[in-house]
């Protein structure tokens, strides 16, 4: 890439000759090389340096900032976990605040006010706990304010909607399912 630039540029000083067989093209030829090792290590550096376009060790580096790693796992997600744990600061306490803040748990997770000094979170469109729950709830304690009392709502399956999606004991058994699995389960039609 840079040896063709390096010909383009030096051609109309005709000075050079930059046929294959020179010795000049050879010189050309190291140079662009080199250089393109550079443009390269340099676009990773400043593509790991941007938290909107990390990958790897850029998000690494972030998430040792903080005292517990987001339980996200694609870059997407940890990139978002990030954004919204570096937007903390001491005015975090509306409910749109701490909505924003516990994004910060690496999942989609929303607090409702349940009275004075009380906060719910939920986690919508998740049936059951959340993989690392532990570590969501530790993060979610981590941000919010110690003087309120907060509870955990996790959503769960009821019997009307295992019907409904054609479960059976029999589906539930062939699958070796226990109740935490039966959460997380594909329905019968979806599975096959």
């Amino acid at each position: 890439m840079y040896e063709e630039y390096l010909c383009r540029l030096l051609a109309p000083l005709g000075v050079y000759r930059l046929d294959k067989e020179a010795l000049n093209r050879a010189e050309l030829f190291a140079l662009g090389r080199a250089l393109d090792g550079v443009s390269a290590g340099l676009e990773e550096a400043e593509r790991e340096s941007l938290t909107a376009t990390a990958e790897g060790e850029g998000l690494d580096r972030r998430e040792a900032l903080f005292l517990r790693r987001p339980a996200a796992f694609t870059p997407e997600d940890r990139r978002a976990a990030i954004a919204a744990l570096l937007q903390i600061d001491g005015d975090s306490l509306t409910p749109a605040a701490i909505n924003r803040a516990i994004r910060g748990c690496g999942i989609r997770a929303r607090a409702v006010e349940l009275g004075q000094n009380r906060l719910r979170v939920e986690f919508p469109g998740t049936v059951g706990p959340p993989p690392d729950f532990q570590q969501i709830q530790n993060i979610i304690l981590d941000i919010l304010p110690c003087h309120l009392g907060v509870e955990f709502f996790l959503r769960l399956l009821t019997w009307e909607e295992c019907h409904g999606a054609g479960y059976t004991w029999a589906w539930i058994a062939d699958r070796e399912l226990d109740w935490d699995g039966l959460q997380k389960a594909v329905p019968p039609e979806e599975a096959d």
